[in-house]
């Protein structure tokens, strides 16, 4: 619900947080894990507000909080994010609460926190959370249609889309942060007409523009998430891209779905945003008169989308500095909630843990370069793309960087934004042994 941390008036003592374009004013307050870059410490807990981190083990040591909201402060401190997700909602807003008192522009303990400062361009980073399962949905019509035309140009949409939020399980543990390397992956690949497979570093790499969902108190076994409650098992929202090879998928893919294809890196943005944060930012699901009913296990009158706006930047070697914008659409197309992922995961029976992570499937729009990945924006390789410099793209080459960002603005709202993912291909010839 909207509550005085979202008053785009509010002002924080940190003078970066009120920059313009900033992704981390007050009213945003997303949480990570940092250290020091080289200067040998563990990682711990930490706050973003304008160009600067709040230390939270720093924090609690100053001793500000207040007894009631003590312990969520510890959770936030800690070098995983596990105990913070799993306390739930309450424990979120009253945290949250009392981090906006602490930060806003009068606070009597300013003075006592300047101390607790870190700059973001003196940290690394680590994955907030220790992941016991990964999920990848596929919750994007236009994502579905295009990819669709590109594997099996032939066949009609998905019949179940529209009816289920369609998923598959990854892999946790190569889920790595933002500027991990993209090492070329190999695997087997079949060119079309051919009767055998070769083995080789894939030709057809590509990313994908996806949010990251990280959920907070899970569920025991057996007992399934309803729709209206969905929403408050889920801690908060990052960016996501889910690195793919499509030669290997598309030969691996039948019957069961992408496996090599997909599971030697996803990527993560260090900044999670809270679902309160972005309540501002609510906006209706895509639904049509063509739509069939939802099932009454997936339906609820107080369903809402996000309108977070996507974007994916592209660096090549022979650009340099310059980012060249690939596609850009908005989380809003998604045509299934954050809700209705929850609990349909839920509903055969499946325990979720606090710290799963979801990815929303790449996140494409119905325009011109909303398009959420390479396999879409170039018709699959029949039709590359020219960049800005002047080169064009079918799939990434090597030492191409891949920037994903995003951020929800909005009138009478102030803009956050979610920072950045990135990473950069690395050749197959350097990494293999």
């Amino acid at each position: 619900m909207i509550n005085h941390t979202h008053d785009p008036a509010l002002r924080s003592w940190v003078p970066s947080a009120q920059h313009i374009g900033t992704d981390f004013p007050i009213q945003n307050l997303p949480h990570g894990v940092f250290r020091r870059r080289n200067q040998g410490e563990s990682f711990r807990g930490g706050v973003a507000i304008g160009d600067e981190i709040l230390d939270m083990q720093s924090t609690v040591a100053a001793g500000v909080f207040s007894s009631a909201v003590l312990p969520a402060a510890r959770a936030a401190a800690r070098d995983l994010l596990n105990d913070l997700m799993a306390m739930g909602p309450a424990a979120w807003h009253g945290l949250r609460g009392e981090l906006s008192r602490l930060l806003r522009t009068g606070a009597p303990e300013a003075d006592r926190l300047r101390d607790c400062l870190v700059p973001q361009d003196q940290a690394e980073y680590a994955v907030a959370a220790r992941i016991g399962d990964y999920t990848d949905f596929f919750t994007s019509w236009q994502h579905m249609v295009n990819a669709g035309r590109v594997f099996n140009p032939d066949a009609p949409p998905l019949p179940n889309f529209r009816w289920l939020p369609i998923a598959y399980h990854g892999r946790a543990s190569t889920v790595e942060i933002s500027g991990a390397p993209v090492y070329r992956p190999a695997g087997q690949q079949r060119a079309p007409g051919a009767e055998a497979p070769e083995f080789g570093p894939t030709r057809r790499l590509d990313y994908e523009l996806e949010l990251a969902v990280w959920i907070g108190a899970g569920n025991p076994r057996g007992h399934a998430i309803q729709v209206d409650s969905a929403e408050q098992h889920v801690f908060g929202l990052g960016l996501l891209n889910d690195w793919s090879a499509r030669d290997i998928q598309a030969w691996e893919a039948m019957p069961l779905g992408p496996f090599l294809a997909k599971n030697f890196l996803t990527s993560v943005s260090p900044w999670i945003v809270t679902m309160e944060a972005l309540a501002p930012f609510r906006c209706a699901l895509p639904r049509t008169a063509e739509d069939p009913p939802t099932l009454p296990y997936l339906h609820s009158p107080s369903l809402q989308g996000l309108d977070i706006q996507l974007e994916a930047a592209l660096l090549t070697l022979r650009g340099g500095s310059t980012e060249m914008p690939l596609s850009r659409s908005s989380f809003r197309h998604c045509y299934w909630s954050l809700a209705q992922m929850v609990a349909h995961h839920t509903e055969g029976g499946c325990s979720l843990q606090s710290g799963d992570l979801f990815g929303s499937g790449t996140q494409s729009g119905p325009g011109d370069r909303e398009q959420g990945c390479l396999l879409e924006l170039s018709r699959g390789g029949q039709q590359p793309i020219r960049l800005t410099n002047g080169e064009e793209r079918r799939f990434l080459e090597d030492g191409d960087t891949v920037l994903l960002r995003a951020w929800a603005e909005r009138d009478n709202a102030k803009r956050i934004g979610f920072g950045e993912c990135r990473g950069t291909v690395i050749s197959y010839s350097t990494t293999a042994s």
